[in-house]
């Protein structure tokens, strides 16, 4: 595959993930941040012009620097995604009455809210982590001189 049709591929893709990302702003059970992440992977890939863009914008901006350079979930985030994850539920009880499906989607939810609430909130909280010798998120980081 040529590389002009590769480029043109990671763009569209990461248009599509961009287009997700700004849909889900607004519309609760349809995340933002993980469509972000892969839209801006995918303009690394293609376009500089919406690489800068997207690390540019006021919302996805300090979200994608944060992330990138500390794997800093911002806690204000974080309730917003307990509070959307907790919305979809209601939404889902309403118009199913399904109790499984509930249930198993509670039990995914509980556990991207585990993984979500592992990570640093702030850049403070990322460097009290680092100082004390504690795991940043999943990973552990060494000291920084």
């Amino acid at each position: 595959m040529s590389l002009s049709i590769k480029k043109s591929l990671w763009f569209v893709a990461g248009m599509i993930f961009l287009g997700i990302a700004f849909v889900g702003i607004y519309l609760p059970g349809l995340p933002w941040s993980t469509p972000t992440v892969i839209a801006a992977y995918c303009f690394a890939k293609s376009s500089k012009r919406m690489h800068d863009y997207i690390y540019n914008h006021k919302l996805f901006g300090p979200f994608l620097k944060g992330w990138q350079d500390k794997k800093i979930f911002p806690t204000k985030l974080k309730y917003l995604m307990l509070v959307t994850m907790a919305s979809s539920l209601v939404i889902m009880w309403f118009t199913t009455g399904n109790v499984d499906a509930i249930i198993w989607t509670g039990v995914f939810m509980i556990g991207v809210a585990i993984w979500g609430w592992r990570y640093p909130g702030s850049e403070e909280e990322y460097w009290h982590r680092v100082d004390t010798g504690k795991r940043v998120a999943w990973l552990k980081r060494e000291k920084l001189i």
